[in-house]
């Protein structure tokens, strides 16, 4: 029985909670807040219990312990067991907001320390596991779409590179998880039409007027090539997650299209698709 492990790490405030609650849901034995160095002692006596697929969150008060992480995982794999690290992380402005809403104090927080001192504290700390696995940046995303963004994680093909497709709007912030970023906004607007405006890249009259304009095309085909012929060399450097971003100004036309036209030339590829500023 091979064991299925999904380890999550990042930021507090991030949503590592709720991620935590969307693996649960997709069938894993769940632990939340486990100092890292129990991590090998449960995974061996959850599997000797019969548990085959099991998700646990990283305490970040395990300090120093934190950049034993490429280690821990590596002897998880031996075991053997097919192991994933998710990097949960969201800007320092949106961390803030959430503990102020919520009130909650931060892990590292002290009477020495503002509560942004104990986020750039943390960070320092538990940065450097960002290269363990992908990155998923929740800044603008409802705990509704965390949710369902983990579940595709999981149920993704774990044999080959996975590629995400992601949209979104500059006028929010260039995605944190991007591992390339296309900018598509010298791209005649929709936005401009009055009746699109409202619309998004997926509607029919939007999908139109984009294609009456030759060089939308002409970017689509240009960002493919770009992506396709360097394909091999990111499967060469061991990589199980590539996410590609295209961002145009508000994140619900010329990017949505682009990211739709770019899921069907990608079609032999194994292709996840978020539309940030739609969710």
């Amino acid at each position: 029985m091979k064991l299925e492990i999904v380890v999550i790490g990042g930021v507090s405030g991030s949503g590592k909670s709720v991620a935590l609650g969307a693996l649960e849901d997709a069938g894993y034995y769940t632990v939340n807040n486990l100092p890292l160095p129990l991590l090998a002692d449960l995974v061996r006596h959850l599997s000797a219990a019969g548990f085959a697929r099991i998700g646990v969150t990283v305490d970040p008060k395990s300090g120093a312990a934190l950049r034993l992480l490429p280690q821990v995982i590596a002897s998880l794999r031996r075991l053997p067991a097919e192991v994933r690290f998710i990097y949960l992380d969201s800007k320092a402005e949106t961390l803030v907001k959430r503990f102020s809403e919520t009130r909650r104090r931060h892990p590292l927080s002290s009477s020495e320390r503002t509560l942004r001192e104990a986020i750039q504290a943390e960070r320092a700390v538990v940065g450097d596991a960002r290269e363990l696995g992908t990155v998923i940046d929740t800044s603008d995303l409802s705990s509704h779409s965390l949710r369902a963004w983990i579940k595709d994680f999981v149920s993704a093909d774990r044999g080959d590179l996975n590629i995400t497709l992601q949209s979104f709007g500059f006028k929010h912030g260039v995605p944190l998880d991007a591992d390339l970023v296309f900018d598509v906004r010298c791209l005649p607007n929709p936005h401009y039409e009055v009746e699109l405006t409202n619309l998004t890249g997926r509607d029919e009259p939007v999908v139109k007027f984009l294609q009456e304009h030759p060089q939308v095309e002409r970017m689509v085909q240009d960002i493919y090539t770009f992506v396709s012929t360097w394909l091999p060399e990111y499967r060469g450097d061991n990589r199980n997650y590539l996410t590609i971003a295209i961002g145009c100004t508000g994140g619900r036309h010329r990017s949505v299209y682009v990211v739709e036209r770019l899921r069907m030339l990608l079609a032999n590829a194994h292709v996840l698709v978020r539309h940030r500023e739609l969710n």
